[in-house]
């Protein structure tokens, strides 16, 4: 049987070990800097390429090495990176397509450290963003120039569960790609969705990236992202992480294998505890709207039964304005009365997390920036957990009637 051909779930389990040897079920954790050579002749093996010669732990080491290998396999990618962070993969991935002069191109609604790095820090090494609206992709022919190295994008968005056209977005980069004569590079920020919801490589998506944070960790206890790729790419991002330091620390990487093992479990509860959520807060009288790709209410229904093979566990919901407390006044509010899901950032761990945009991944972005991205005052982000949904509902029911 070829790994390949087998389920998600068994793949994130064995990984590539599909086969009969000696040695411990869980992996070993290489908590180590450097690494003992057999003679001197191993540091030259290294210097000429030698991938085989473990040196220090920045470059590479052996648990990182299992995880980046189980997660490619997962994801059906040739090869895989891990990193600290989210942002530290994201940041790293595009430098190493990117260099002063190029230009890319991206959808606007992004996760926030996304877009004040593409708006802060790349213009500082004359690189250009062009921001394009989503339901306008047949642009990108028009946007790119033979400067144009990348184009970027996250779908579902952040917070507001916008969806952009995978497929689309791809064949337009194409054609964009013949007109100008050069590759283009189509990265997704695959976060919201994970693996397990939406497949970007089976549309013709260049590299994912993912905050391994989130759902692949699953307990709020794991700092980590990954980028996944072609070797070749893959190989110019580990070069650069040397330069850049981002690198994965051995812990954080079995902490991850460790939750692998119930990655399928974790997120398929998490699909159906929001899809019930979502639909229980749409009659909540005190609930201006309810974002989620799996209800038949969402402007992108459609699209997202056709791209995503389960809607996530992310539900976004907006306050109903009244005139005696202000939008983000109620939706605060709110958070701060729920007793069972948490007041916290961040997202995908096993447990109900809420938090106010405006208060959080997109605080400090002026009223234009705001518009842009469809991100109100009154929104509340939700983290749907693996709890009980009858207490989660409740919870939230109660919650709602403080306002």
């Amino acid at each position: 049987m070829k790994k390949t051909q087998l389920s998600l779930s068994t793949r994130a389990i064995h990984g590539d070990k599909l086969y009969a040897y000696k040695g411990p079920v869980s992996l070993p954790i290489y908590q180590t800097t450097n690494y003992r050579f057999d003679t001197s002749e191993d540091a030259v093996r290294y210097a000429k390429g030698d991938p085989s010669v473990y040196v220090y732990t920045r470059y590479h080491n052996p648990t990182v090495h299992d995880v980046e290998t189980k997660l490619a396999l997962m994801e059906g990618a040739e090869s895989a990176a891990l990193f600290s962070s989210g942002m530290a993969a994201i940041t790293t991935g595009i430098l190493a397509i990117t260099k002063s002069g190029d230009e890319i191109i991206s959808t606007p609604a992004l996760y926030g450290g996304t877009y004040r790095f593409f708006r802060d820090e790349l213009p500082k090494q004359n690189i250009k963003v062009h921001f394009l609206d989503p339901e306008n992709l047949s642009k990108i022919s028009n946007v790119a120039t033979p400067k144009t190295t990348l184009v970027y994008f996250e779908t579902p968005t952040n917070p507001t569960l916008a969806l952009v056209d995978i497929a689309e977005i791809v064949r337009q980069t194409r054609v964009a790609e013949k007109r100008i004569g050069k590759k283009i590079t189509v990265m997704i920020d695959n976060t919201f969705a994970s693996i397990l919801n939406q497949d970007p490589f089976s549309y013709g998506v260049d590299v994912v990236t993912e905050s391994a944070t989130k759902y692949i960790g699953g307990h709020s206890d794991v700092m980590a992202g990954v980028v996944l790729g072609k070797s070749e790419y893959l190989t110019k991002v580990r070069g650069l992480a040397k330069h850049y330091g981002g690198c994965a620390d051995p812990f954080a990487a079995y902490l991850l294998f460790r939750s692998l093992k119930t990655f399928e479990l974790r997120v398929e509860r998490q699909n159906k505890n929001a899809c019930i959520l979502a639909k229980a807060l749409e009659k909540n009288k005190n609930v201006n709207r309810v974002l989620y790709p799996g209800l038949p209410s969402h402007p992108q229904h459609k699209l997202a039964k056709k791209q995503m093979a389960g809607f996530g566990g992310m539900v976004t919901i907006e306050v109903k304005p009244s005139k005696k407390i202000a939008p983000v006044e109620a939706a605060a509010k709110v958070c701060d009365n729920l007793k069972i899901a948490v007041n916290a950032m961040s997202l995908g761990g096993v447990e109900t997390l809420v938090s106010i945009p405006v208060y959080s991944s997109h605080v400090f972005m002026t009223d234009d920036e705001l518009k842009r991205h469809g991100v109100t005052s009154g929104m509340i982000r939700i983290s749907v957990g693996v709890e009980g949904i009858e207490d989660i509902i409740s919870d939230f029911e109660q919650a709602l009637a403080m306002i």
